[in-house]
């Protein structure tokens, strides 16, 4: 994710940001004023936004002040103005308690704020970094303005304040809410990294006046979706004022791929990633100890393989183990400076690429708006989304929040950078939930009735589906652990070093959401008569190449060989072998025709079976009816409702 959250507290952690965050994560000089600090670092100084700043006197854009960081967020919520208030009170001839009271906003509270921290792509701040000014601006505005959107959407359907007995009522901020913006330039090991620390206070006025708290839960519940929004919008600013495009990446294999600006060169990342480096070592051997390790009796402590909870968490321990400590800040001039010579010497990048970038970036992004239309088809994002959010849920269960933030994936990964029009995802996750998923709640409170915590499900049953795993190249009894979790850990060699076998790993999720996509989309096409469907699905396999991966074209030198028994191919790949053929770096899912084809029979008896439960839940009033087709450069086609005689997939 891009958009990382953590919880700021009265106390030890406010005195650790108003050291250390406030001044560009360096160290501040004791008995330096803040702003004073700030230039002495190089960094911009704080700036107040949200809505919320209108009923406490402030204006978006103004400065922050140290005592006004004081106020809101270490003296447990107070007015910014605070001190201001007091004094004018007691000036008044109020008593030191009353003038005290009234710089208060409500009750006061341990927890002040929550600390979000937005960063955009590698390839985005590495054009920020190695380009010129216009390029650094562009890029600086494209950021700020993605953040001004996902603080509005937090406002408008995220954040909520509780009040009553047990927090039993539950209320928007009418006003909005209040936050302090940050900017820092670089990462503890030096590199570039442009990120933007937003303090967001807890502090929210409800409709009777009264000042509440912010439901914090409700903030990290929703971090995923705000991390999607923010990451399309900010690469959607840039590739369109810059003339680029992104394409998906696969930085972790098995895992989601990352929309990167197509024409960064990947050694420009590993350039960046010293920390990522140190951290994949660091985790290697806690992975290595996790698997071996035993407790007095002999026997294994843990199951002998890593499950993608268990790597999650020792992935935040190797993080906090290979932490280094902060460095003192410096100028951007100063820096921009040093990183292109670093990047010049160390990168392994020609020099030309690195002086040109914006230009190679904007030649890959010729050849991919060339062959990639930006077609949005709601009825086909619906099935995307729906099928992957199911397999990515233990259970297959799973709520609203999980299918927008699906929903904004999927549009980054269609558009390439496009703009779209806005509430486009809220569309998709409507049909999804209309067409594919079934509410399964058993509210039992209050919060069990509201909308974003009522429980889904699929219409579908993937189960049988069976996830794949990744083989060793040289297998060996004595070095290789078992893969079932259930079998004891086999004998393993004594003497080799760590790293010398691979540690297995339950397959991820990613992998059978991939898979699950799949067959629910051939099943759809071939549903679907040639026509408005199978061009839409033409054009959107196009737009994402490597979803629906094709038996390859023989090369000239295998024309001799016998074509291997597969499935015909279901769409025109020129596109996509021109694609693949251009300067653009798309990695390649390892998802084969063979494998399609048996999921697909897997899907279609598991499809027979839940057409009858679907029926019960289809309206017997609902009538198909065609929606207008809207064209323009971004074509959305709305889905139609299923016929009540042919079950869902009548519609389809």
């Amino acid at each position: 994710m891009t958009v990382d959250i953590r919880v700021v507290r009265a106390g030890q952690m406010y005195r650790y940001y108003l050291r250390q965050t406030v001044v560009g994560d360096g160290r501040r000089p004791a008995r330096t004023q803040m702003r004073a600090a700030q230039e002495q670092a190089g960094v911009p100084a704080g700036r107040w936004m949200g809505r919320g700043l209108a009923a406490l006197g402030l204006a978006s854009g103004e400065e922050v002040t140290e005592a006004q960081l004081r106020n809101l967020f270490g003296e447990r919520g107070r007015h910014p103005d605070a001190d201001r208030i007091e004094a004018d009170r007691l000036a008044a001839g109020d008593s030191p308690k009353k003038a005290y009271r009234a710089g208060a906003l409500g009750r006061r509270v341990m927890v002040t704020g929550v600390d979000f921290v937005f960063r955009p792509q590698p390839t985005i701040y590495l054009l920020w970094a190695l380009g010129d000014e216009e390029t650094r601006r562009v890029i600086e505005a494209a950021h700020e303005y993605a953040i001004v959107r996902v603080l509005e959407w937090i406002e408008d359907e995220v954040a909520v304040i509780r009040y009553g007995r047990d927090g039993i009522y539950r209320v928007r901020p009418p006003g909005g809410l209040v936050a302090a913006r940050f900017r820092h330039y670089e990462a503890r090991s030096g590199r570039p990294l442009l990120h933007d620390h937003v303090l967001l206070s807890v502090k929210g006025q409800r409709l009777d006046g009264k000042w509440g708290s912010v439901h914090t839960l409700a903030l990290h519940e929703n971090t995923v979706a705000a991390s999607a929004l923010y990451n399309e919008l900010v690469a959607a600013e840039v590739c369109e004022e810059l003339g680029l495009a992104t394409e998906p990446r696969t930085v972790t294999p098995g895992r989601r791929p990352v929309m990167e600006i197509a024409g960064v060169p990947h050694e420009l990342i590993r350039w960046t990633a010293r920390r990522g480096d140190q951290i994949a070592a660091c985790l290697t051997e806690l992975e290595h100890e996790y698997v071996t390790a035993v407790d007095d009796d002999g026997e294994p402590r843990f199951l002998p393989v890593v499950s993608e909870r268990a790597r999650a968490k020792l992935n935040q321990i190797a993080a906090r183990k290979t932490r280094p400590p902060k460095q003192s800040a410096r100028p951007l001039a100063q820096l921009r400076a040093w990183w292109k010579t670093s990047a010049i010497l160390a990168s392994g990048v020609a020099v030309d690429v690195i002086t040109s970038l914006l230009e190679y970036a904007r030649a890959a992004a010729a050849a991919i708006r060339a062959r990639v239309a930006a077609v949005v088809d709601i009825a086909l994002a619906a099935v995307d989304v729906a099928a992957t959010v199911f397999v990515m849920n233990d259970g297959g269960r799973f709520h609203r929040r999980h299918l927008l933030a699906e929903a904004r994936r999927h549009l980054a990964l269609v558009l390439r950078g496009r703009r779209r029009d806005p509430g486009l995802d809220e569309e998709i996750v409507a049909a999804a939930i209309s067409t594919y998923c079934l509410d399964v709640s058993e509210p039992k409170t209050v919060r069990g009735l509201e909308a974003g915590y009522r429980l889904y499900t699929t219409r579908w049953s993937l189960s049988d589906l069976t996830a794949r795993r990744r083989t060793p190249a040289v297998p060996d009894p004595d070095r290789q652990p078992p893969a079932d979790p259930g079998e004891p850990a086999a004998p393993r060699s004594p003497g080799p070093d760590t790293g010398e076998w691979e540690v297995p790993r339950i397959p991820l999720q990613y992998e059978r959401a991939v898979l699950a996509g799949a067959v629910v989309r051939e099943k759809l096409r071939t549903t679907v008569v040639r026509g408005r469907g199978y061009d839409v699905a033409r054009h959107q396999q196009a737009a994402m190449p490597e979803q629906l991966l094709a038996p390859p074209a023989v090369e000239p030198e295998d024309d001799d060989q016998e074509p291997e028994a597969g499935v015909e191919e279901a769409i025109d790949l020129t596109a996509l072998r021109a694609l693949k053929a251009s300067r653009t770096d798309v990695e390649a899912l390892d998802f084969t025709a063979e494998q399609l084809r048996r999921a697909t029979e897997v899907f279609t008896k598991a499809g027979d079976e839940a057409a009858a439960r679907t029926k019960k839940y289809t309206d017997p009033q609902d009538t198909p009816a065609p929606h207008p087709v809207r064209e323009d450069d971004q074509r959305a086609h709305r889905p139609q409702q299923p016929d009540r005689h042919r079950g869902p997939e009548a519609g389809r």
